[in-house]
């Protein structure tokens, strides 16, 4: 791999004043990738602070009426309801031995806001978040969550006020304050190093499922299964079995349907009918109309909600060593229900769209299955009780 490549996917496409800045996250970030008092200080945050090892969980219910043995990550356990925590932490720690003083981020569905305006506080550091204004909407309770934990939300009211246009507003904030902030970035998308910082700092998911899997069953799964917008979660369970013979599944929103033309998509699946091109600093898979402007796209899940996708997913899936597929908002929301009901576990509508899949696709999972949980619902529960007509 070139350096910042992924086969033809990748690079820095950035203005020249954040070159500096990229150059000198690489450097250091090789560094202390590298440093043990580094590792040991981010071990100890990750484990006292965010709660990990997260447990490897049996469906028994559904392993029984589906016939396979389904298991979870429960990465919904980590502190916040989320795996964003994983690389927050990462990155804001990376930020303080940089002596950076200020984290910007975007946010979606808010569990990345709130991931980062956690770090922030644990970690004595500022911190703006962008977000959407459509999302600031219907994630009221995660907006709220961010200003309890002293970070300053910013309604981004340009474009589809989505989290294509809060990342946008978030480069430009750090094109003119790159000295004292570090835009830390939520998924394995953006400009190098940040794809490879944000699959490295939540590789921790893989690792541990590798090691529990092996502990209970004495082998891999057949399958893995997870949701992707960005694609951390996805990259973050995925890459320590790359090498590995599991089926990987990266599972897209489907939105309305796939259909789409120069105003909007209906759907928010890069991978799956995706073209090349540039957004937010990388060459990926996007959603464009034929002018190469990027299309608005739907979910009913906020973090899901994205035009593009990290460029080594893109790569790992045009290799055909991951499979892109997509789910509904239906079929979402049908496994948000089922999972609620049979397990007791209210998953994220993220999450909910990779439980969906293997719903609907049992027979072709094999015997043993894993779907990582990246996130917990309670986000999303006014969400779906407006659509049953229920108001609070």
């Amino acid at each position: 791999m070139k350096r910042g490549w992924y086969g033809r996917y990748g690079g820095m496409f950035v203005p020249e004043t954040l070159m500096p800045a990229l150059e000198q996250l690489e450097r250091e970030y090789r560094k202390l990738s590298i440093d043990s008092n580094f590792k040991k200080e981010l071990d100890m945050y990750l484990e006292e602070f965010a709660g990990r090892p997260t447990p490897l969980y049996l469906c028994r219910r559904l392993s029984k009426e589906l016939g396979i043995k389904l298991y979870l990550k429960r990465e919904d356990l980590v502190h916040g309801g989320a795996h964003k925590l994983n690389n927050t932490l990462g990155q804001a720690l990376l930020a303080k031995h940089m002596g950076k003083t200020r984290l910007i981020a975007e946010t979606g569905a808010g569990q990345h806001g709130c991931a980062t305006a956690m770090a922030g506080a644990v970690l004595g550091l500022d911190v703006d978040i962008y977000m959407g204004a459509k999302d600031v909407e219907r994630q009221k309770i995660n907006v709220y969550r961010m200003h309890l934990l002293g970070a300053n939300v910013i309604p981004v009211h340009s474009g589809s006020m989505t989290l294509k246009d809060a990342t946008n507003e978030a480069l430009r904030d750090w094109s003119a304050s790159v000295e004292n902030t570090h835009y830390l970035i939520g998924s394995v998308v953006g400009p190098h190093p940040f794809p490879t910082i944000v699959r490295d700092f939540q590789s921790v998911i893989g690792k541990e499922t590798k090691e529990q899997i092996l502990e209970r069953e004495g082998r891999l799964p057949d399958s893995i299964v997870a949701c992707a917008g960005g694609g951390s979660n996805a990259m973050g369970i995925f890459y320590p079995f790359i090498k590995e013979g599991v089926e990987l599944y990266a599972i897209e929103a489907g939105g309305k349907g796939i259909k789409k033309d120069e105003k909007q998509a209906c759907h928010s699946a890069s991978l799956c009918v995706g073209e090349d091109g540039v957004l937010h600093g990388a060459m990926t898979k996007i959603l464009q109309n034929e002018y190469g402007q990027i299309l608005e796209t739907h979910s009913i899940a906020p973090g899901l909600d994205y035009s593009g996708v990290g460029p080594e997913l893109a790569q790992l899936c045009e290799s055909r060593r991951v499979r892109a597929e997509m789910v509904c908002d239906d079929d979402a929301i049908s496994a948000f229900y089922t999972l609620s009901k049979k397990e007791g576990i209210i998953p994220a509508l993220e999450s909910a769209h990779a439980i969906a899949y293997v719903l609907e696709n049992v027979d072709k999972m094999g015997e043993l299955v894993v779907v990582n949980l990246s996130g917990r619902g309670d986000k999303d529960v006014e969400s779906v009780a407006r659509l049953e007509g229920v108001s609070f």
